[in-house]
């Protein structure tokens, strides 16, 4: 069940013109955010096969299944995400290539078992409490082929007196990126009191307590940090 934070963006992702605008938003608000999909898929194929089959937890809308399929044609994938309209919205923004991906409406639990041969979970993890984070973390471990790479990327940033500093600043780069300024301190302040934001050091403990090794950082951006670790 979503926790009153985790709700209040599912709904969010309920509303038709949401739903309709999502693609321009992202790149407004995460600072190389096209930059961040190819990465993913470099770190991805160093560990799988030519005709992988990767789980991604946070589907909806696509964006990352249409980088990532366009990037690598023998993958194949499992998308899971909680909102009907976003899984409804990747499958257009796949085009051809949603022959490829099976969208399933859900939680991690609600998945296959595997194993995967990778797994990805962007602009995600970062809705969940921590308790939560912990038990999807491990229960995506679990579904992982041994040594599979895991990708996950979202908001993290330090939660000490630095902490409205850092959220100053992804109002300021969103603004700075076309977004408008009313809509932009909107998002600072959902951030702010709805979303559950750990520190980076924190987000990596979670990451190792799940049983993934050599957890290693390899993006950092303002408010969003990336990790890649292995089953």
């Amino acid at each position: 069940m979503a926790d009153s934070g985790e709700q209040q963006f599912l709904d969010k992702f309920a509303d038709p013109d949401a739903v309709a605008n999502y693609a321009e938003n992202p790149p407004r608000y995460v600072p190389g955010f096209a930059d961040l999909h190819r990465m993913t898929g470099v770190l991805l194929a160093e560990h799988v096969p030519d005709d992988a089959h990767i789980l991604v937890l946070g589907a909806g809308g696509g964006l990352e299944l249409k980088a990532l399929a366009a990037a690598y044609p023998g993958w194949r994938f499992t998308g899971i995400d909680p909102a009907g309209a976003m899984l409804d919205l990747a499958k257009r923004t796949l085009g051809p290539d949603a022959r490829r991906a099976d969208l399933i409406e859900g939680y991690i639990d609600d998945a296959p078992p595997g194993p995967f041969d990778g797994a990805v979970c962007l602009l995600t993890l970062h809705f969940l409490p921590a308790e939560e984070r912990a038990r999807t973390a491990a229960a995506i471990r679990q579904r992982l082929k041994a040594d599979a790479p895991f990708v996950a990327a979202h908001g993290s940033y330090p939660q000490d007196e630095t902490r409205e500093r850092w959220l100053d600043r992804y109002a300021a780069f969103a603004i700075a990126s076309g977004a408008v300024p009313e809509q932009a301190y909107g998002a600072r302040a959902a951030v702010s009191t709805a979303v559950n934001m750990l520190s980076p050091e924190q987000d990596e403990a979670v990451l190792c307590a799940a049983g993934f090794r050599d957890v290693t950082p390899f993006y950092a951006a303002f408010t969003w940090r990336g990790w890649v670790g292995y089953a």
